[in-house]
């Protein structure tokens, strides 16, 4: 039954384990350090928890380089440790899953190594290659400026491999149905081991077949349907949560023309409208984003995030839209990344708590399933001093103690904010837990406050007309039990006048404070809104309201 999808009303979390907890004092977050937080996640109301990579790498790209897709690498543990980690999430009620990254090896993964060694090794077809330098050779490279080719050539395999991303990167031929085969078996054994699925990294490089000399590649979505087909075999209610940044028209294949490719998909289409509402009050173009990405596939979903372990991407916006958010939240070119993207977290481009509330309101409204990064809930902020997107892969903050409560070493693999207003002597959870009004409480009463309403994960939802521009008025609608939720973009404050006499919604209780909407005798509710303010509504008829 579709009520059954899990994911439908979940609140994901993501960590980067090496920046969470240190157990062991050697400065590298670990499985047991994260085993020990547990109890904090499912306080504060983390019923999913997505973890980035970990397992064996050189690590220069934070994980990202994987040379063992079936074991730990040893900075955070072993496979008991992880199994011991799983088995105190369950207990908890926790689910997990975690990065599946397959687009590309590292090129010191023995696959490569075999590959690179004779045109008839085993692994050879594993990957792609040129034995003439592709004429595209420097085209379509996701990190601009900061990378100079997509095809490199290696001497010891007398010819170019193709890489998306870094040099060291090498893509994986998915062409060849032994590779297919074994990222199935990938797949199973991490399920065996207990998870609940995959945060699939680069969907639509995973799925493009790459012609050496031509720069626009075929992406073969039958291959999603594959690995779903496989997944739902070996696990019913596993699924896979994809990276893929494109457009609203492509979305739908991704999805699965019948729902048999991705269960859910980062929405960065809204996400990047989003921010330019947040950076301007002009919610129009948020509307368009929302209604452009209206999901019809019901066992489908979108997950809505605000900030992840990357840059803020802003690639799908207007030259000019960009620019607004630039000059707002990051104005300095040290902050911008790529020519497209803002690498700073939230609290420090918001600058206020009320914008801050405002933004995480809105993520929680939003139709779809929520992702909080990590330290997002106590307002963490960056370290523009680190190299491109490490600025926001700070280590987590703990307490004002030594090295912010994350480990007793010395040094650390990311270094923790000791100065300024987003120090850990400032901001750690150990002093936002005993402060009644702080954004961690306040995050977990809104972390509740989502999971109290089902309507967003599984109903029906229409932008309402507020009158105001710079006012988001949303409804949503299931089961006989409808939610009105308002959001004002704007510094100043408004009053919007909502007409739901077509579904006869006569009386509106407030979710937050002990307040009520009657509508007048026209039919309208009247509702202020403070600056930066938010109000969320159960709706319904006097006689429904009553007998609930």
């Amino acid at each position: 039954m579709i009520e059954d999808l899990w994911y439908k009303n979940a609140v994901m979390y993501n960590v980067d384990l090496e920046s969470f907890m240190d157990l062991n004092g050697d400065g590298i977050g670990d499985f047991e350090g994260l085993a020990r937080r547990l109890d904090y996640l499912h306080a504060l109301g983390i019923d999913t928890i997505w973890l980035a990579p970990f397992q064996p790498t050189p690590n220069k790209d934070n994980g990202y380089d994987i040379n063992d897709y079936y074991g730990v690498d040893v900075r955070h543990g072993s496979s008991g440790s992880f199994v011991e980690f799983m088995h105190q999430a369950k207990k908890r009620g926790i689910k997990v899953i975690i990065d599946l990254v397959i687009n590309h090896t590292s090129d010191q993964h023995p696959w490569f190594q075999d590959a690179r060694s004779s045109e008839k090794a085993k692994h050879r077809d594993w990957y792609v290659w040129s034995k003439k330098k592709p004429k595209h050779w420097d085209k379509g490279m996701v990190f601009p400026g900061k990378q100079q080719s997509t095809w490199t050539y290696d001497k010891k395999a007398k010819a170019y491999y193709f890489h998306r991303f870094y040099k060291h990167q090498p893509d994986l031929n998915m062409d060849n149905p032994d590779v297919r085969a074994e990222i199935r078996r990938i797949m199973g054994y991490w399920l065996e081991l207990g998870i609940s699925g995959f945060r699939v990294d680069a969907v639509p490089f995973v799925l493009e077949s790459v012609m050496p000399g031509n720069s626009s590649h075929k992406l073969k979505f039958e291959y999603l349907g594959e690995f779903r087909k496989f997944l739902q075999w070996r696990k019913g209610d596993a699924i896979m949560l994809g990276e893929a940044n494109v457009s609203p028209e492509e979305t739908q294949r991704f999805f699965g023309e019948e729902g048999n490719g991705i269960h859910l998909m980062f929405n960065f289409f809204v996400n990047q409208h989003l921010f330019y509402a947040l950076a301007t009050a002009d919610v129009d173009p948020l509307v368009k984003a929302l209604e452009a990405t209206r999901n019809r596939i019901p066992t489908a979903q979108w997950a809505h995030f605000l900030r992840n372990h990357d840059e803020l991407d802003l690639g799908r916006l207007t030259g000019k839209q960009r620019q607004n958010i630039f000059d707002r939240f990051g104005p300095e070119e040290n902050m911008q990344l790529y020519g497209r993207g803002i690498r700073r977290r939230l609290a420090p481009m918001l600058g206020n708590r009320a914008h801050i509330e405002l933004a995480y309101s809105l993520l929680f409204s939003l139709p779809g399933t929520p992702v909080l990064y990590y330290g997002e809930e106590i307002g963490m902020g960056d370290d523009l001093r680190l190299n491109e997107r490490d600025a926001v892969r700070t280590s987590m903050q703990w307490s004002a103690d030594f090295q912010a409560g994350f480990s007793k070493a010395g040094k650390l693999v990311h270094p923790v904010i000791a100065d300024g207003p987003y120090g850990h002597q400032h901001v750690n959870v150990e002093t936002q837990r005993s402060e009644q009004d702080s954004l961690l409480n306040w995050m977990t009463a809104m972390v509740r406050l989502r999971q109290e309403c089902s309507e967003i994960g599984w109903g029906d939802w229409q932008i309402l007309k507020t009158g105001v521009p710079q006012v988001l008025g949303m409804h949503y609608s299931w089961k006989n039990s409808s939610l009105v939720i308002l959001h004002n973009f704007d510094e100043k404050a408004h009053e919007v006048a909502l007409d739901l006499r077509q579904d006869q919604e006569e009386k509106l209780v407030d979710m937050m404070a002990i307040q009520e909407s009657k509508a007048d005798e026209k039919g309208l509710h009247h509702i202020s809104l403070d600056a930066y303010g938010y109000r969320w509504f159960r709706a319904g008829n006097l006689a429904h309201l009553l007998h609930e």
